[in-house]
């Protein structure tokens, strides 16, 4: 028999508080005393509530549809805009007022006596697992986290995914919502700021939920509830949409919200002070202003002992669009304003910190970057001066392309000896290995394209000459232009090697010049017309420089780190110039 609201939740309160009056009834359920009235003598005519008060058997048969089977928990975000912090651990572990955010929720679920909590993980998975043994939880590994929103979280947990509440794992919940038993789906809302425009969540008179509009209005804040059909619901969309270009960045509650017509789901009002999210630092700092001094951080520790600045000096502290190896956050101390770089995941396997260090130094000596402040050689952090107001660098622009030859000339032209040595193709063999590793699956034109790079790379030697210091990542966003001055930045891969692969690394990364655009760009670096030999030799190196980038990218993207359309440009690079290389080399 299905209750009514009157009669769940007279038996709810008699089922948690035992046998109560009436008046007691109706302040805990929080209806009318005739609602009670009515409802108790509707529950004891069925047989759910005995003479005493005391709820049946019968009556907790007809609660069970009711009960709460489980909570999923979705934990698997990078909250970059949580950076430097979130390089170190998933904010669902950052600890707030002294409790860990996930754990806390954790023990909320639990204490309403939910014990079936899966918790879907992705960034820094890992560092969930403890929470297994701990509180005896399900882990959840999300592979495709990076490239796909919270739907695909909820996707993967929907086998445990029934009477639900469905929880983000960096929610600061003050008052715990959780419950045993739920009467009905409900999603829940929170009133945004007068007159600031946000996801608005839009009901009807009865209060079900009808979809979104962008405007003042109610937002979604809170842990959501659906019932099995709901459940059976969302899931259904969700394989349904998965595969629409769109779909990827969507997060599961607008894809609810975009179909709330074919769901009765109710809205849930909650008001601010009852639900905190965290989305930048200075959110958290204003709930616990404590938190910067008490949080355990090696990133603020290390930019406290090489500026001898507190941790209260770091202040404006804003994520940088992420680069294709590394994540990096600006940030101010004392009035000035520095880059902090942290390296990205999977870089230790192909880039030398050390022979970075040594090179940043070198660059510093020479006068080609003067944003450089600290390496740690180790562990690979960076800290730079930020400098405001830079431009683009313009492939287009005859004298800034002049600018930086001369600069990337003045490298090669100068006494400095690294001990470390990078072979562009040595290099792209090593990069197959791992990707040989990962049984990655190559692209069946693969075979021919490497025979033709081994092919250059051998013609190459013949007239490399001697070895010198080189950037090997010299292209236009590493060129910062500045008014009248430029610097080269980003020296993660500089070492001794082939003069030829910075010119080949300045053309084949997005630079768009065709080959003969490319030989006439030659007399910048040389301040003449290069030689046959100088055309070929440079030529070449643009094709194995691009041969180069397209298997690390491919290995990026074996490790869920994708570069989007670089892969197509460093493959159309190595393409076409090694192709022309064969013929001046007569290959």
């Amino acid at each position: 028999m299905e209750l009514d609201r009157y009669e769940f939740e007279v038996l709810l309160s008699q089922l948690n508080e035992g046998t109560q009056t009436q008046r007691e009834i109706a302040e805990s359920a929080g209806i009318s005393l005739g609602s009670v009235n009515k409802a108790l003598k509707s529950c004891k005519a069925n047989g759910f509530i005995d003479d005493a008060g005391a709820v049946t058997n019968a009556g907790r048969e007809a609660l069970s549809p009711y009960k709460v089977d489980s909570a999923i928990i979705l934990a698997a975000g990078s909250a970059t805009r949580m950076a430097p912090l979130s390089f170190e651990k998933p904010k669902a572990l950052f600890e707030v007022q002294g409790e860990i955010l996930i754990e806390r929720l954790i023990r909320q679920i639990q204490d309403a006596g939910i014990s079936d909590i899966s918790v879907v993980t992705g960034h820094m998975k890992e560092s969930f697992f403890y929470l297994g043994e701990k509180f005896g939880v399900r882990i959840i590994p999300s592979s495709c986290y990076a490239n796909r929103n919270n739907h695909s979280s909820l996707l993967l947990a929907r086998d445990y995914l029934k009477n639900s509440y469905i929880c983000a794992s960096d929610q600061y919940l003050v008052e715990s919502p959780f419950k045993a038993y739920e009467y009905e789906a409900y999603f829940p809302v929170m009133k945004s700021p007068d007159d600031v425009r946000v996801r608005a969540v839009t009901w009807d008179k009865q209060g079900i939920i009808q979809g979104m509009e962008r405007k003042a209005g109610w937002f979604p804040r809170g842990p959501v509830f659906f019932d099995q059909e709901s459940s059976e619901k969302i899931i259904d969309i969700i394989d349904e949409e998965y595969d629409f270009h769109e779909t990827k960045r969507k997060l599961w509650d607008t894809m609810f919200l975009e179909h709330a017509s074919e769901f009765t789901v109710r809205a849930k009002q909650y008001h601010p002070g009852e639900i905190y999210e965290f989305d930048k630092l200075p959110d958290l700092l204003a709930f616990d202003r404590d938190f910067l001094v008490n949080v355990d951080s090696a990133i603020l520790d290390n930019i406290c002992k090489t500026l001898s600045c507190e941790r209260t000096d770091i202040t404006q502290v804003t994520p940088l669009k992420t680069g294709l190896t590394n994540l990096s956050v600006l940030f101010s101390c004392k009035g000035e304003r520095y880059v902090y770089r942290h390296p990205g995941t999977g870089t230790d396997e192909i880039i030398n910190r050390q022979a970075e260090t040594f090179a940043l130094n070198a660059a510093k000596r020479l006068g080609l970057d003067e944003t450089f402040l600290y390496e740690n050689p180790e562990e690979g952090w960076k800290i730079s001066h930020y400098l405001e107001g830079c431009q683009e660098f313009d492939y287009r622009n005859l004298e800034q392309v002049r600018q930086a030859l001369q600069l990337i000339r003045r490298l090669h032209d100068s006494d400095e000896v690294s001990p470390w040595s990078f072979d562009f193709y040595e290099a792209t063999l090593d990069i197959l290995d791992l990707l040989d590793d990962l049984s990655y699956p190559l692209p069946s034109d693969f075979a021919k394209l490497k025979k033709s790079a081994g092919e250059v790379a051998r013609a190459m030697k013949a007239d490399q000459g001697k070895p010198c210091l080189c950037h090997n990542d010299f292209y236009g966003p590493n060129l910062l232009v500045h008014g009248d001055d430029m610097w080269v930045i980003d020296w993660e891969y500089a070492a001794m090697g082939d003069w030829a692969c910075d010119l080949g690394n300045f053309v084949a990364q997005g630079s768009g010049y065709s080959v003969e655009e490319a030989t006439s760009m030659l007399k910048l670096y040389f301040d003449r017309q290069p030689t046959t030999q100088e055309v070929r030799h440079c030529i070449a190196a643009v094709g194995l420089v691009g041969f180069y980038w397209y298997v690390w990218a491919m290995y990026k993207e074996a490790m869920g780190n994708p570069v989007g359309e670089w892969l197509y440009t460093w493959y159309k690079a190595a393409n076409s110039f090694l192709a022309e290389a064969k013929t001046l080399y007569e290959v």
